[in-house]
């Protein structure tokens, strides 16, 4: 998997924005923030849930200037179909059919040829700021993400469990 500091790898792929089939690249991206989530498949379980969390917190995404995307390697039809089954989907979701930027991003899980559940946090320069990987058998915290975003956003230190307008650390003091 992608660790931090490292450049996120381009791509270009097909995906459904509000109904529409539309292509979008990581350089179109270039100089907004960019949150990238892997789900493993379209209809199932717990891949729902996540989605539909990151839907009910699009504006806050959108209100901290971060586009969302999620990706799974099901098919742009199978997307559209499952977007409208959900009640609708405001951002991107990116169709992997060939699984290469599950591959680039170091997620394809071997035994089930399905990327694991893991996002990235693309700062507006196209470098990995924040990544995380979790079992497939658990969904991820769509407000932990936001908070993450917030602490990068800052560009400051800021300690376990901070939240916005909580104090953080030297503003000077630079990794």
């Amino acid at each position: 998997m992608l660790s931090v500091n490292q450049p996120a790898p381009p791509f270009s792929l097909g995906a459904i924005e509000k109904r529409n089939k539309i292509r979008v690249s990581l350089s179109q991206l270039k100089g907004k923030w960019a949150v990238l989530f892997f789900y493993p498949k379209d209809f199932t379980f717990i891949c729902p849930t996540e989605v539909i969390g990151f839907e009910k917190a699009a504006a806050a995404f959108r209100n901290e200037g971060a586009v969302l995307l999620g990706a799974s390697a099901d098919s742009l039809e199978t997307h559209a179909a499952w977007a409208e089954e959900l009640g609708g989907i405001s951002y991107l979701l990116l169709s992997d059919p060939d699984r290469a930027l599950a591959k680039s991003y170091g997620v394809l899980d071997a035994a089930s040829n399905l990327p694991l559940r893991a996002t990235f946090v693309i700062d507006p320069a196209g470098t990995v700021a924040y990544s995380v990987m979790s079992h497939m058998n658990v969904g991820r915290s769509v407000e932990e993400t936001l908070r993450v975003l917030k602490a990068l956003k800052t560009q400051r230190l800021c300690p376990a469990d901070w939240r916005p307008g909580e104090e953080t650390g030297d503003p000077e003091f630079k990794y």
